[in-house]
């Protein structure tokens, strides 16, 4: 068992050019931690030398520990081990860009997200940017990956580790030396990474919001307008890119505060048509009947595992893991015992299931709970399996969706399945929106146990 100072080693979460993040615990407390340890790649050793790299690494540290906001990941402690400094920051397993379906191929399309979910995270995004950049800072490095999201799914900025303060140049980055991430970075930021100033990380936010609303990079759509890939985007959010993703950084919006106040007003402006669309949408259904399109009858009910680059193979879905048939907007039947019963497939759930979130241990030790308490006369529950909660979802965006009801209480959003990804995680829904993916088996996620027929 490896330590790092008084941490017990979990596994390896990411690497860089100048450290390595480890998943970590915190023995006593059993408090699991994310642990950034100095360890720089030879060729940056050689480019900047190791005294400017210690520096940088304890400046980010400082930062971390001089800034408490909402949306800015907390440092924990800052130590040393073996003559390595390394500190520990908030463990949170998921991000924007897993939320997104963005992958090993960012250039590759990812998902759409509905318009209050693009809002709100651009507006957490922004609402962050505005407190590092009020202390002085430019991020430099805005991307998905760097936006974590906290077991009540708020956004929370990570990686300051390329931070500058505006006007600084005494880093000297060494000419050729990419500061940044492709696709995301500002044009002047690839040019001159010391000369940027607030507006850099303005523009990767735009791009981070753009890539939620059309799935795509601004490039990608060769000067089209972005509101034709979002079929609850008007003509407003083309002005908004236009501004906010400008190749000239005088024609970008030069604080944080100012491009929240305009994402502010598209999404007051969609609150508004959305109560329009759904008034007209409700008429519409009302004769829905017993239609469930394309739904599987006899979902899959044994648990598999499944590597992610597998899983269109096995589960009904397609690339960004989202079912390849969503039911309808009608909900299942209500038995009088605690459960919601589906006649189509014949499955019973619990409703409502456990208040909160749980780990995927836990969620297992429930679900044999349940069945030796033989709930609601039922002795067979468990987690569901990805394709069992694939029945109960509905599209997230498409054709007034978005003014059903979903198929569970609202709130519960990610649900445990008893499928495995790898042997430390497993695989998850997304009911809100609608795809499944995968997670460390200690993140927290709420459980819908299932019964089948008996």
């Amino acid at each position: 068992m490896r330590t790092i100072g008084k941490y017990i080693v979990r596994g390896l979460l990411g690497r860089g050019g100048m450290s390595v993040v480890y998943k970590a615990l915190l023995p006593v407390v059993e408090k699991i931690v994310a642990l950034k340890l100095l360890n720089p790649h030879p060729t940056l050793v050689d480019l900047w030398g190791e005294g400017l790299i210690g520096a940088r690494f304890r400046d980010e540290a400082a930062l971390m520990g001089s800034l408490r906001h909402p949306h800015l990941v907390e440092l924990l402690d800052f130590d040393f081990a073996e003559g390595r400094p390394f500190f520990t920051m908030e463990y949170h397993p998921r991000s924007l860009g897993m939320l997104m379906g963005e992958g090993g191929r960012t250039e590759a399309e990812c998902r759409i997200l509905p318009l209050e979910h693009s809002v709100r995270y651009g507006r957490e995004l922004l609402l962050g940017l505005g407190r590092l950049h009020r202390a002085g800072w430019v991020h430099r490095d805005i991307k998905p990956h760097n936006l974590l999201l906290d077991d009540e799914g708020r956004l929370k900025i990570s990686d300051l580790g390329l931070s500058k303060l505006r006007g600084e140049v005494s880093a000297g980055v060494p000419p050729g030396l990419v500061v940044g991430s492709p696709f995301y970075a500002a044009p002047e930021q690839v040019r001159d990474p010391d000369g940027v100033d607030f507006r850099a990380d303005l523009y990767s936010a735009g791009v981070v919001i753009h890539r939620l609303v059309t799935g795509r990079f601004p490039e990608d759509l060769q000067g089209g307008r972005p509101s034709r890939w979002h079929p609850d985007a008007d003509p407003a959010w083309d002005t908004f890119f236009s501004k906010a993703v400008h190749p000239d950084p005088d024609r970008r919006f030069t604080r944080a505060d100012e491009m929240l106040e305009a994402l502010d007003a598209l999404a007051d402006s969609w609150v508004e048509r959305k109560s329009d669309f759904c008034t007209q949408f409700a008429s519409n259904v009302e004769d829905a009947g017993d239609d469930f399109t394309g739904v599987a009858a006899q979902p899959r009910s044994t648990p598999v595992k499944v590597p992610p680059h597998q899983a269109p193979e096995v589960f009904p879905c397609d690339s960004l893991w989202r079912p390849l048939r969503f039911r309808s907007n009608r909900p299942l039947q209500r038995t009088g015992r605690g459960t919601l019963h589906d006649p189509w497939t014949g499955l019973t759930w619990q409703s409502p299931g456990p208040p909160d979130p749980m780990n995927w241990r836990d969620a297992q030790a429930y679900v044999e709970r349940l069945s030796s308490e033989r709930h609601a006369g039922l002795r067979k529950w468990r987690l569901p399996t990805v394709d069992e909660l694939f029945t109960c979802l509905a599209p997230p965006h498409l054709n007034g969706a978005h003014c059903g009801e979903p198929a569970f209480e609202r709130g519960t959003t990610c649900l445990w399945s008893c499928d495995r990804s790898s042997f430390v995680s497993a695989w998850y829904v997304d009911e809100e929106l609608g795809f499944a993916s995968w997670a460390d088996l200690s993140s927290l996620f709420f459980v819908r146990p299932v019964s089948g027929p008996e």
